[in-house]
């Protein structure tokens, strides 16, 4: 074997439905990539798996679904790890490296009832689950007669309780339930004009040691560049609003024409306030874009949101 492709790599992965889904596709593309090469699963339960009890905004945010895959990274029980983009904080440990970013999913939320078509067919007083405060922020603000409550669970689970009635309608991410099959529970897509998408949200980042060079190399086949600047440019927005789960924020990025077209937002939870801002250039700029409308944001009154959050 030619010594720069891998003989074997192992993948650190959550074992929830979706996860499992994700870490199985990249497999693929490896072993199809490098026929000769053992791709094998470590699959792990996180403490963001064990705690369901809580919304994810009190016990730590999304960093508690990558945590524990990290440490395999460190101990070296795993080369690589698997993660949606959407719950990789966007602080990174620097001995950690996003090795790339493959090509996105239909990255945008989605109604799911089976009551109702959509959020406005919703009678005042309907109850919509949704375990974000980004969700939940924008439906306050669009449909304010709508009751909001917290739904957490992996995907079954959540669809699980809309079935036993415990919900009228639940948001989710469309692209977990395209990648598990599930797109006849779809009633609509939200468009990004009424549930703009956290940053990252559709697409699959894979994870390595920073040291790891030629895992870096391995992966680069597998990266797509207009999902990478894209992905990159909305979480730049949320690393400079200081951006996690705990904070109403959503940032959406598109190529046009050649061309980035950045929006995001910062709001109260309870949807009585919210700034907007776009943004566009080129995708070679795209960290930049993300941090040019940060401060568009932050002109707007995006840090006294923020700071009667904190």
């Amino acid at each position: 074997m030619n010594p720069a492709t891998p003989e074997r790599i192992v993948i650190a992965t959550r074992e929830s439905r979706l996860a499992l889904w994700q870490a199985e596709h990249v497999k693929s593309r490896l072993e199809s990539l490098y026929p000769g090469c053992r791709v094998e699963l470590l699959g792990m339960t996180t403490r963001g798996d064990q705690i369901l009890d809580r919304p994810l905004a009190k016990v730590g945010g999304k960093g508690l679904f990558v945590k524990e895959l990290e440490t395999a990274l460190l101990d070296g029980r795993a080369d690589i790890a698997v993660h949606s983009m959407k719950d990789v904080p966007m602080q990174m440990g620097e001995e950690f490296a996003l090795a790339c970013i493959s090509a996105r999913e239909v990255p945008l939320d989605a109604f799911v009832s089976n009551r109702y078509e959509s959020l406005a067919d919703m009678p005042p007083g309907s109850v919509v689950g949704t375990s974000s405060l980004r969700r939940e922020s924008q439906l306050h603000a669009q449909y304010p007669f709508l009751g909001v409550t917290s739904l957490r669970g992996n995907l079954d689970t959540r669809l699980r309780k809309l079935d036993e009635g415990q919900y009228d309608a639940i948001i989710l991410a469309a692209a977990g339930l395209t990648r598990l099959g599930l797109k006849d529970r779809i009633r609509a897509v939200l468009p990004a004009e009424v549930s703009l998408p956290a940053a990252g949200q559709g697409a699959l980042g894979i994870e390595c040691l920073a040291a790891r060079k030629d895992v870096i190399g391995w992966l680069q086949p597998l990266d797509d560049a207009d999902t990478s600047a894209c992905v990159r440019a909305e979480r730049a927005v949320a690393r400079a609003l200081a951006g996690s789960c705990e904070v109403p924020l959503g940032a959406y990025a598109e190529m046009r024409g050649g061309r980035l077209c950045l929006r995001g937002f910062v709001a109260r939870p309870d949807g009585s306030r919210l700034v907007r801002a776009e943004r566009e250039g080129p995708a070679a700029d795209a960290e930049a874009l993300g941090q040019a409308l940060a401060e568009d944001l932050r002109t707007q009154g995006a840090d006294a949101i923020l700071a009667e959050l904190g």
